[in-house]
Parts: structure tokens; C-alpha cells; sequence
């Protein structure tokens, strides 16, 4: 089989990949490079597999298992990031910042989260009908938050989000993708440098503060931090807002529980979560060794790879899977990795989530898809699955 291979059903794991856990939950597949690597579809083997040092997530080396064949081509471009440092180098580098994504600081982050939300909502109220929900409320929430967070100027949006999303693309050239790169890195290059000449009271003038007093100081790697953390703050997120609400609205009697108790927000946040699955093909490793998982042997220098929309949907762990279910309590998913690598800002994403589900819905009751389904159009040539656009109205 070859990888990766477009949704049939938005939610849902495509046809062959349920095939391959039914008739080898572990396999050797061809990947766009030519390559082959093994793909995981169970939960358990995944799990397995995020948390055991002796796979690799260095993406500089050759034997790495990418998805899109442009990116091997274009390793080189890519600066060393949290994402691909393996221990001992991994652990200082996340603990660095991990302390500001912890559930009591994002806490605090709810009053001015809410008000950035209502502000949205407002204008979406205030304005014409039928509404964009993507660039409404979707792509601008997430984005503001963590352009506050890091102390980036939310009036560069338009920059960044372009082209995060140029390096989202399956299908993006090696030159297209090494001018996103190259914009983005010079961009936020600009910026720690001017933080650095008087740091600012925000994460990554507090991280400059920090490296200075262990002397310590590493400018690259704080751009890298910037770069890793702007894209993943307010992609990932955004595309859930969208998905979220086409879920609750598809969903009516989850949708009049959550309005009834919103005690019950959380889990099914999680559920949606879990039901979407915005990363098909979740994160790539390398084996240091020869390894055991599953009863297969993966020999040293062969990658890896974890279908994590396949995880999400295991038969084994959740029952009907493939149907939504606010009530399951489906928080041990995959949707935000597992192991050490697991997102740092997942308490972020689901407070952010929570958020703008109670609040949408509360304040437009009325809300509705002012599209059929089929003609929305979703992200099928993008790494993070999501749509374009989501047409609403009340």
C-alpha cells in the first residue's frame, strides 16, 4: 500500500487503512519518497511506540521516514526544533516551556480568552448573513491568542497564517516550501532579536530572561521555539473550531447536552477530538535498534510511522467507534501525540475549544450549516485536515 491516501469520509479512517489493521495492524507500506517504513494502526502499539527512547525523531537523518517527498528533498532547510530532538537534548528544551502551558496558567488565560471569543461572536452578530465561521471566528481566535502569548504583532497575520499554511500542503514544491521557511525564520529572526535588546512580559521574552540568568542564552533556538509554537498554536486549533462545530450541529442531542450542562464541554471536546482525528498520519520515527512491537520486528534504521486517525477509531478501545459519543470519555485518544513529543500546548487548545463551543452556541442558538455538507470543502490536500471555509447562519 501506498501513503498517504485521502479521506473518503471526513471523520472516518479511510477503507484501506481499516483494512490493514484487519489484516496486519502492523505493515510495511511505500511512503510518496519511495521509501518503505511500517505503519501502526492500533492504539496500543502506537502508545507503545511514543514512548520508547529507542525510536528516534531526528528528522536530519537520511533513513527519516517523511510523508511528502518534498520534505525529505528539503531537509536541510528545516532548523533542528523541539519536534525532532531525541534525549538527552529533548528533555531541557521542553521543561524550558512547558511551565507555561500548564493547566493553572491557561487557567488564568480564561477571562481574556472569553473576551477575545465574545468580541468575535459580536461582530459575527452584528454583521451580514451567511457568515465565513473560519475566518469569523475559527482562524481568528486561536491566532490572536498566541500572538499574544509569544508577543507577535497580530497585525502580521495575514503573513504568518499564509504561509504556515504553504508548509501544510501535501503537495507544496520544495521552492515553495524553502520561501515559507525562509520568510517565516527571517520574520520571527527580526523579532527575538528586538526581545532580546529588552525582553518584553511574554513567553518569549520570560524564556530570554530565563537563558540569560543559566547563561544560557541560545538565540536560534528560541526562534526555533517561536517558529514550531506560532504554527502549531493556531492551525491545529483553528481546523477543530470548524470540524467541532459541524460535529455538534450534525449532532443535535450532543449538541442541546452540552447547552443544558456545560459541565459536560470537556468530554465532549475530547470526543471530537478524538472523532476527527485532524492528523491522519500522526508522527514519524526512526528505530536506533531492532525493536519488538506487536509481535513484528522493526529492524534498526527503518521508520515508523502512526496512524493516529486509525488509533482514534481502534474497535479494541472504543466502542462503535466510528459514531460520536460526548459521553465515552475518550481523553486517552491520540489527537494531541503521546510520550515525551505530546503537544505542549494541548491544555491551550482544549481551554480555547471549550471556550468558543459554550460560547457560540449560548450567544447563536439558532446556528446551522447554511451549505449541505458535501459542498463544504475540506482540507483533503492538507497534512492537518480541516476545511476552507464553513458557511453558517441562524
Amino acid at each position: 500500500m501506498s501513503l498517504p491516501i485521502t479521506r473518503t469520509c471526513p471523520h472516518a479512517p479511510h477503507a484501506e487503512h481499516v483494512r490493514l489493521r484487519e489484516e496486519a495492524p502492523i505493515s510495511r507500506v511505500t511512503l510518496p519518497t519511495g521509501k518503505q517504513a511500517w505503519a501502526l494502526t492500533r492504539l496500543e502499539d502506537i502508545r507503545v511506540m511514543l514512548t520508547d527512547p529507542r525510536f528516534s525523531a531526528d528528522r536530519t537523518k537520511p533513513e527519516f521516514p517523511f510523508l511528502v517527498k518534498e520534505q525529505q528533498q528539503s531537509v536541510g532547510l528545516f532548523k533542528r526544533s523541539i519536534l525532532s530532538l531525541d534525549p538527552p537534548e529533548h528533555g531541557p528544551v521542553r521543561r524550558a516551556v512547558v511551565g507555561e502551558f500548564t493547566v493553572k496558567r491557561m487557567a488564568a488565560l480564561r477571562p481574556h480568552i472569553q473576551e477575545i471569543v465574545d468580541g468575535h461572536v459580536d461582530a459575527m452578530l452584528a454583521g451580514p448573513r451567511p457568515v465565513d465561521l473560519v475566518q469569523a471566528l475559527s482562524l481568528p481566535v486561536p491566532s490572536l491568542v498566541i500572538c499574544e502569548l509569544l508577543g507577535v504583532p497580530y497585525r502580521d497575520h495575514d503573513f504568518f497564517q499564509t504561509h504556515s499554511a504553504k508548509l501544510l500542503e501535501r503537495h507544496a514544491s520544495v521552492a515553495e516550501r524553502r520561501a515559507a521557511v525562509d520568510g517565516l525564520w527571517t520574520y520571527l529572526d527580526k523579532l527575538v532579536t528586538a526581545k532580546e535588546a529588552d525582553p518584553p512580559e511574554d513567553l518569549l521574552g520570560r524564556l530570554i530572561v530565563k537563558q540569560r540568568e543559566e547563561r544560557a542564552l541560545d538565540h536560534e533556538s528560541l526562534v526555533s521555539m517561536a517558529f514550531v509554537l506560532l504554527i502549531a498554536g493556531h492551525e491545529t486549533t483553528a481546523n477543530m473550531i470548524s470540524l467541532g462545530t459541524i460535529g455538534l450541529l450534525e449532532h443535535p442531542e450532543d449538541l442541546a447536552a452540552i447547552k443544558a450542562d456545560p459541565a459536560k464541554t470537556p468530554g465532549a471536546v475530547e470526543e471530537l477530538l478524538r472523532y476527527w482525528s485532524i492528523v491522519d498520519l500522526g508522527v514519524s520515527r526512526l528505530a536506533k535498534e531492532d525493536i519488538e512491537i506487536g509481535g513484528v520486528l522493526i529492524k534498526t534504521g527503518e521508520g515508523v510511522l502512526a496512524l493516529a486517525n486509525m488509533a482514534n477509531h481502534d474497535p479494541d478501545v472504543f466502542a462503535d467507534a466510528m459514531s460520536l459519543d460526548i459521553g465515552r470519555g475518550a481523553r486517552h485518544h491520540v489527537a494531541f501525540g503521546f510520550g515525551a513529543h505530546q503537544c505542549l500546548g494541548q491544555n491551550l487548545a482544549r481551554l480555547e475549544l471549550q471556550i468558543v463551543f459554550d460560547t457560540l452556541f449560548a450567544r447563536i442558538p439558532g446556528l446551522k450549516l447554511a451549505v449541505p455538507r458535501d459542498e463544504i470543502p475540506f482540507k483533503d490536500d492538507a497534512s492537518v485536515y480541516g476545511v476552507y471555509e464553513l458557511p453558517v447562519t441562524w
